[in-house]
């Protein structure tokens, strides 16, 4: 067995490297109100041993999609949509469960990007940002986390939720995405927005899901439905970057909790696409039953900070997680069978992630929907076979 620490010790060397970064712990930062923006603050590495970041090669500008994007090109995918008019719409994300009981969950394969992340007692849940394609039905739909304070305002989207504890409600009410980015039972905002499908055997806080089309409707009474004027892109490219930092991989997996939440992801070389499982359960789609499929999976690093709120009583209770996802930190891009490392930088609030490699030159993602895993910056990782990869947070 060969372990591959180095790995993420390149990565938060780099990250000394390019930013520049100080040796202070990190700490809360409070929720923006509706007017001032943060200012964006670099998280600072773990100590390590002193090393030299390898220079990477500058992609060339054929290779690297970058704006502007042509109007028919969805700026979240890199790909032509058959309906240039779904893009003239601000897009939508929709908080989704990903307990045992509710898979397989319904529209996942329709989504531009899934933002999964740690909730808390080791589960996960995920955030999924619809654009370019509504499927019928999204759910079932949950509470939403202080993760979702951040990605909403990257993509200038409403967030859609169930409800959320009051120490995360009273961050959202102080937050510049309330009143009209934020849509929730927890907030009035009943049919024909979210229904209900119950199901035998399945716990009533499990059946709630989202109607898109309608959703849109609401953002289009509040006078925000819109196309996005993004301020920050990601790059896109059909053809891997020539950089000497990629590493052939066929598997990977996140252990966020062993037997429950174990995000585990095949590449199919024939398909290109990265395949999906589940604590150890192909993850499919309930909508179409195909298994959950991905062009990129990205292992996003970022500082995971416990806060004095507290989300439930279970087990003796457990506070709220704030996932700083601004400033910049190591990043891990999984495409085309590769492991490409690099950094990610979100320098404003209405800045979406982008991803960087150690020069400074955009990393591209290859085009299609994308799976952001969101770890914390001390998660270990270790090549346990050839081309396999674990990461344990």
């Amino acid at each position: 067995m060969r372990t591959h620490i180095r790995y993420l010790v390149l990565l938060l060397v780099v990250m000394s490297f390019v930013a520049g970064c100080s040796s202070a712990t990190p700490v809360a930062t409070p929720t923006p109100t509706r007017t001032p923006i943060p200012q964006a603050t670099a998280i600072p590495p773990t100590p390590i041993p002193t090393a030299t970041p390898t220079p990477t090669t500058a992609p060339t500008a054929e290779a690297v999609s970058v704006t502007p994007f042509p109007p028919d090109m969805d700026p979240l995918t890199g790909l032509k949509v058959d309906d240039p008019e779904m893009l003239e719409h601000l897009p939508l994300a929709i908080k989704i469960s990903n307990s045992p009981e509710v898979r397989p969950q319904a529209g996942l394969n329709s989504a531009d990007l899934v933002f999964e992340h740690y909730a808390e007692g080791g589960i996960t849940r995920l955030t999924a940002v619809f654009y370019s394609t509504y499927p019928e039905r999204v759910g079932s739909v949950r509470s939403g986390r202080l993760i979702d304070l951040e990605i909403p305002a990257m993509y200038q989207g409403v967030f859609a939720f169930s409800g959320m504890s009051g120490g995360v409600k009273q961050r959202f009410r102080a937050s510049d995405l309330f009143p009209d980015q934020v849509a929730s039972p927890d907030f009035g905002i009943g049919q024909p927005y979210f229904y209900r499908v119950p199901r035998e055997g399945l716990a009533f806080e499990h059946t709630l899901f989202a109607d898109l089309q309608e959703l849109r409707s609401l953002a289009a009474e509040r006078g925000i439905d819109q196309r996005p004027d993004f301020p920050s892109l990601m790059a896109f490219s059909e053809s891997l970057p020539s950089i000497k930092e990629s590493t052939p991989v066929n598997t990977l997996k996140i252990d966020y909790l062993a037997g429950v939440c174990r995000a585990h992801w095949d590449y199919d070389e024939e398909l290109g696409r990265w395949e999906r499982s589940t604590a150890g359960e192909i993850h499919r789609d309930y909508l179409t039953g195909e298994q959950v499929t991905a062009a990129n999976v990205v292992v996003i690093f970022a500082n995971h900070l416990e806060t004095d709120i507290l989300e439930d009583t279970w087990g003796g209770g457990h506070m709220s997680i704030e996932i700083q996802v601004w400033g910049q930190g190591p990043v891990l891009i999984f495409r085309d069978g590769q492991m490409l490392q690099g950094y990610w930088r979100r320098e404003s609030r209405e800045d979406m992630l982008t991803f960087w490699d150690g020069e400074g030159n955009p990393l591209p993602l290859k085009p299609g929907n994308s799976w952001f895993q969101l770890v914390p910056l001390d998660t270990a990782s270790e090549e346990y076979e050839p081309g396999k990869f674990r990461f344990t947070p």
